[in-house]
């Protein structure tokens, strides 16, 4: 066992509910950190013209103001984010849950600026990247106190062992689930201070309510994959998924490892942000 390494109440936990919250995992010092790196990201990205390629805009201004809804591949932009994602405290639970030989599938944060934060509608997240078995575990830290009021994370508990309708009437994938979810179990919301970090299964189902409250809530999210889950190819969203591919910790696979549930294979289009994705299937596109 590791020193950071998870209990098996803990363990328990995640087989079973398809989530585990453990708090306070990061600390002020670690935070402080992670705020200075996103303001000067932010600032420089926006001041620079082209900002396509670092962050994604929230559709409407706040106070005249565009603000930025989420920050691409913060792993791939700043060593703040790499040494967070190779933390000790970090992947020694990751190590509990899937495998001591495990990767990094993609990174990506989450604003949620006060008064306006995107929702995210119900979705798994491995419908959107189907692997061969579904030893992925989606990492969410918490980078401000997080509450229902500012739209914390809700799961559907139990439900990470199947999936759900993804697909609009033309049978495009919707980027969200398109099936009635009201007989399936009431939503658990998952409330938890800055630093805390969600280790949520890659097929359990999840959203998050518009941030209406005077708080930003922002969410730093790490996907890590065992070794021997390999990706399943469903067009171009493959090829441009793995370029974010990063090895963490142990070795490579020389074989691929086939369990779970049978994948869901989402048929793509254009490729397109979640975001872009849901308010596309909302409008009928």
């Amino acid at each position: 066992m590791s020193k950071y390494s998870l209990t098996d109440e803990q363990i328990e936990q995640y087989r079973n509910e398809g989530f585990l919250v453990v708090e306070r995992l990061f600390d002020a010092d670690d935070l402080k950190r992670v705020d200075r790196t996103i303001r000067a990201m932010t600032d420089a990205a926006l001041k620079g013209g082209d900002f396509s390629k670092v962050l994604e805009l929230e559709p409407e201004p706040i106070d005249g103001q565009r603000v930025p809804r989420r920050i691409f591949s913060p792993y791939d932009q700043h060593e703040t984010f790499r040494d967070l994602a190779h933390d000790p405290r970090l992947l020694d639970k990751i190590e509990s849950l899937i495998s001591p030989n495990f990767n990094l599938q993609h990174s990506k944060l989450n604003m949620k600026p006060a008064k306006v934060g995107s929702a995210v509608e119900w979705h798994q997240d491995m419908a959107y990247f189907p692997h061969t078995n579904d030893d992925l575990v989606t990492t969410l830290v918490y980078l401000d106190d997080a509450t229902e009021e500012n739209g914390c994370l809700q799961v559907l508990p139990r439900h990470h062992t199947h999936y759900f309708e993804h697909a609009n009437k033309e049978g495009k994938f919707a980027g969200m689930i398109t099936e009635d979810l009201s007989s399936f179990g009431k939503p658990v919301p998952l409330p938890a201070p800055a630093g805390s970090a969600i280790f949520m299964h890659c097929i359990t189902p999840h959203t998050s309510l518009p941030n209406k409250s005077s708080r930003p809530r922002r969410t730093l999210i790490y996907e890590y994959r065992a070794n021997d889950a390999f990706p399943i190819y469903y067009g171009e969203m493959t090829n441009l998924a793995e370029a974010k591919f990063r090895l963490i910790r142990g070795k490579p696979a020389k074989f691929a490892r086939f369990g779970g549930p049978r994948p869901l294979i989402p048929n793509v289009g254009k490729y397109a942000s979640l975001y872009e994705l849901q308010a596309n299937a909302k409008v009928g596109k």
